[in-house]
């Protein structure tokens, strides 16, 4: 792991930001869902715009998990305002934390996790929380290595199709 860092995406990478969403979630979910739903959800949630006005909100953090050669993965964190749901006080939210699918398995997500952790410590947060779909069993697991646990659900839109998401939350 010692060939990989971390760093904050700047305004100028907005188009690697898009690239590395679109791509991570594709190869996540995009066997598992409708295509038209897919493809709704993509447009509207990964487009330069959208990724402008999140990465704009002084609430929300992106950072890329990068090799020598390439971005690997990508972070974004949400505290106050910018979280999507507010049943959290003093709360950090880890709202995207993605790999490549060539990179999984090789301890690359807790570098992100860690990561992750730090900077709620690092903003005196109390808890750390993230919504994880119902049907992804190995990423509960690996939130639940952490520590993490399930404290409520909502709903999720993929494109017009609701689909549930358990909350977990991690006190730290």
């Amino acid at each position: 792991m010692k060939n990989h860092f971390i760093r904050l995406v700047e305004k100028e990478d907005l188009p690697q930001l898009q690239q590395i969403a679109r791509q991570t979630f594709v190869e996540a979910f995009g066997s598992e869902n409708t295509k038209q739903a897919f493809n709704m959800y993509l447009d509207k949630n990964f487009s330069i715009e959208q990724l402008q006005s999140e990465y704009n909100n002084p609430h929300s953090t992106f950072y890329f998990l990068e090799n020598a050669h390439e971005i690997i993965g990508y972070l974004k964190l949400n505290v106050h305002s910018a979280q999507t749901e507010k049943k959290l006080d003093d709360a950090l939210e880890i709202e995207r934390i993605y790999l490549l699918e060539k990179y999984r398995g090789q301890s690359l997500g807790n570098v992100l996790m860690d990561k992750a952790l730090e900077s709620a410590k690092h903003h005196r947060k109390k808890v750390a929380w993230l919504g994880v779909w119902e049907h992804n069993p190995s990423s509960i697991k690996f939130y639940q290595k952490y520590g993490f646990r399930i404290f409520d659900k909502h709903n999720f839109m993929m494109g017009d199709e609701a689909q549930k998401d358990f909350l977990m939350k991690l006190e730290l």
